[in-house]
C-alpha cells in the first residue's frame, strides 16, 4: 500500500472525527475525515472536467488551508504532478517556475493575484480560483474515495528549491520516496507520544510548498492526528493557545525569537527576578554538563517553579518542539530543555524527501541533528561534504539532466552541506560547502558560525552576512535595529575569542532588511549570498578600502 492509499484509508476510518482544522479570526473551523474526502471528490470532478490527465502538471499557488490540502490530495489521487508554489515569492520568480514546469492549470485562491500573474504572463495557463474548483458538483458523488493505482517510480510532485544561488530547480519526488519516508516519521512520533487513546494535536504554520512542511502534513493525515493550520502569522501566539498542540514544526528563527522573548520578559520584570532566572539558567547548564556544585543544585531547586510557570505559558500540553530547515543553536536547544520541552532536530533537503536524520526523543545530543534514519546511508567526502544514499533520494531535477548528473557522485547525492559525525553516529551541520570563505592567506572560514555568534550578540539585528572570499580579512553586512556602538562592542567581544584570520575587521549597517520580495532571501528565508554581495558590492569595496 503506497502513502496515498494509506491516507485515504485513514480518512475513511476517521469519517466522524475532526482530522484537519484552520484558525480563522479567532475561531477554529474543522472538517472530519468524511468532509475532507467530500472536498477531494469535488476537486477531482473539476480537474476531470478540465481534461487534465495523469502525468500532467498542475501548479498550486495559495496559502495553507483546508481546501489547499483537499486539492493537493485530489490532484495526487488523479495521478497529476503537483507543483506547490510560495505566495510570498517574487512574482517574476513564480512566472519563471511556471514556464519551467509548464502546468496545464494554475490553481489560485486570490483574484487579485490571478490578475497580477496574467499581467506578467500573457501565455499563462488557465487559472481557476478555489471557489470555482470547489463549487458543488453532482458528478463528484460517483468518484470513489480511493486514488488511482500508482507505481513507486511515478513522480508525485515537483518542489522547487529555494535557489540560494542561481535559478530555482524543480525537485521531482516519487511515490516511492514518500512511501519510504512516512513509516519513519510515524515511528519517531510514536516514540515521542507513546501509547494514546485520543488523537494527537498538531499545530502548523509553515507553507506546504516546503518539503518538510508537506511531509508533516502527509504524516498527520496518515495517522490519528488533528492538524490545526495557522492562517495569520501575526496572531501565532493566540492561535497556539486555541490549538493546544502536543507538538509543532518550527524553523530556528521562531524558536530563537521565543527564547529571546522569554529572556526579555525576565529582564523587564525587575532586577531580582532577572538575577534569579539567570542563576537558575547557570545552575541548570552546570548540572547538564555534570559539574554542578551543591550551591548550583540549591539554585536549581529554587528556580524549578519559575521554569514550570514559563512552560505552562508556552503550553502545558506541549510534548516537544520539532525544528528543521537549518541547524538550531545548541544554546537554544538547551534553553527549551531547561524548561522541560525537548527541541528535536530534523535534517534533510528537498532532494532527500526532506529528511535524512531525526533526533530520537529519548536519546539525542544537543547541537546535533540526530542519526541517519534506517535505510539511509550518510558519509563525508574528502572535503567534508555530506553525501547521502537511500530510497529517500530524489531521481532528478525536472528537465535538467546536467544538473542532475552534477548532483551525484558515484551513486551518492551531494548535499552541499559541510558536516561532521561523532562516534555514535550523530551528525552536526557546520554550513554550506559552497559558502566556505577562502581568504587570500589560504585560511578557510565557514561564515555561518560567525554570523550566528554575531546575531546572538546583537538582539536587534535581523541578518548578518560575513564576506571575504579571496580577500585578506573578513567584513560583515548587518541589517536591523542596531547602533554602531552596539556592533563595535559585540565585535570586540567576539574577535577576542577568535584566531586572527576569523576576526571581522569592518562592518556596515544597512538601512533596510533583506526580504524575499527584493530577491535577497529565498522563499524559506535563507540568505541569497551571491545576490547580496552583488547588490552591495560598492559598500563592500568601501569597507575594504577603509580597513586597509
Amino acid at each position: 500500500m503506497n502513502f496515498l492509499e494509506t491516507i485515504f484509508r485513514q480518512l475513511r476510518e476517521a469519517a466522524h472525527r475532526p482530522v484537519l482544522q484552520e484558525v480563522r479570526q479567532g475561531q477554529i473551523i474543522s472538517v472530519t475525515g468524511a468532509e475532507l474526502l467530500a472536498l477531494v471528490r469535488t476537486a477531482r470532478a473539476y480537474v476531470r472536467r478540465q481534461g487534465v490527465r495523469p502525468g500532467d502538471r498542475c501548479a498550486l499557488l495559495a496559502p495553507n488551508s483546508i481546501r489547499w490540502v483537499a486539492l493537493d490530495l485530489a490532484l495526487m489521487a488523479e495521478g497529476i504532478l503537483v507543483v506547490p508554489l510560495y505566495t510570498r515569492q517574487a512574482l517574476a520568480e513564480v512566472v519563471y517556475i511556471l514556464k519551467d514546469c509548464s502546468p496545464v492549470l494554475l490553481c489560485v485562491e486570490d483574484e487579485t493575484l490571478r490578475e497580477r500573474l496574467r499581467s506578467l504572463w500573457s501565455e499563462a495557463p488557465p487559472m481557476p480560483l478555489f471557489d470555482e474548483i470547489f463549487a458543488p458538483n453532482p458528478e463528484s458523488a460517483a468518484i470513489p474515495d480511493v486514488p488511482i493505482p500508482r507505481a513507486d517510480s511515478e513522480p508525485v510532485t515537483i518542489i522547487y528549491t529555494s535557489g540560494t544561488s542561481g535559478e530555482p530547480k524543480g525537485v521531482v519526488l516519487t511515490v516511492g520516496n514518500v512511501t519510504f519516508m512516512l513509516p519513519h516519521t510515524h515511528e519517531r512520533l510514536n516514540r515521542l507520544m507513546g501509547p494514546r487513546r485520543e488523537p494527537e494535536r498538531v499545530f502548523h504554520y509553515l507553507p506546504f510548498c516546503f518539503a518538510g512542511s508537506w511531509i508533516l502534513l502527509l504524516t498527520c493525515l496518515s495517522r490519528p492526528s488533528v492538524l490545526t493550520l495557522s492562517t495569520d502569522l501575526t496572531r501565532l501566539s493566540e492561535e497556539l493557545q486555541l490549538a493546544r498542540p502536543h507538538y509543532f514544526l518550527n524553523v530556528p528563527l521562531l524558536l530563537e525569537r521565543m527564547r529571546a522573548g522569554i529572556e526579555d520578559q525576565m529582564r523587564q520584570r525587575g532586577r531580582i527576578l532577572r538575577a534569579f532566572f539567570e542563576r537558575g539558567q547557570t545552575a541548570w547548564s552546570r548540572r547538564f554538563e555534570g559539574v554542578a556544585s551543591a550551591r548550583d543544585l540549591m539554585w536549581l531547586a529554587l528556580c524549578r517553579p519559575l521554569f514550570r510557570a514559563i512552560r505552562r505559558r508556552l503550553g502545558p500540553q506541549l510534548v516537544a518542539l520539532i525544528c528543521g530547515s537549518a541547524p538550531l543553536r545548541r544554546e537554544t536547544q538547551l534553553f527549551f530543555m531547561m524548561l522541560g520541552i525537548p527541541a528535536l532536530q530534523v535534517y534533510g533537503l528537498t532532494e532527500t524527501t526532506a529528511i535524512c536524520t531525526m533526533d530520537d526523543p529519548h536519546d539525542f545530543t544537543p547541537g546535533c541533528v540526530g542519526r541517519a534514519i534506517p535505510g539511509v546511508e550518510m558519509k563525508l567526502a574528502d572535503n567534508g561534504e555530506i553525501l547521502v544514499r537511500g530510497p529517500n533520494v530524489f531521481p532528478g531535477y525536472w528537465n535538467r539532466p546536467e544538473a542532475t548528473a552534477q548532483a551525484f557522485r558515484d551513486g551518492w547525492f551531494c548535499t552541499g552541506d559541510h558536516g561532521e559525525v561523532d562516534a555514535r553516529g550523530n551528525w552536526r551541520i557546520l554550513g554550506r560547502v559552497k559558502h566556505l570563505i577562502v581568504l587570500s592567506s589560504g585560511h578557510n572560514v565557514p561564515p555561518e558560525p560567525l554570523e550566528d555568534q554575531l546575531l546572538r550578540a546583537l538582539p536587534g539585528a535581523q541578518h548578518v552576512v560575513v564576506v571575504g572570499h579571496g580577500r585578506p580579512h573578513l567584513v560583515a553586512l548587518i541589517t536591523g535595529s542596531v547602533t554602531s556602538a552596539q556592533v563595535e562592542a559585540a565585535l570586540e567581544s567576539l574577535n577576542a575569542q577568535l584566531p586572527h584570520y576569523k576576526r571581522i575587521r569592518a562592518y556596515a549597517i544597512l538601512p533596510e532588511p533583506f526580504t524575499t520580495e527584493d530577491g535577497l532571501l529565498t522563499a524559506n528565508g535563507k540568505l541569497r549570498r551571491e545576490a547580496i554581495i552583488a547588490r552591495f558590492q560598492q559598500e563592500i569595496e568601501r569597507l575594504y578600502a577603509k580597513a586597509g
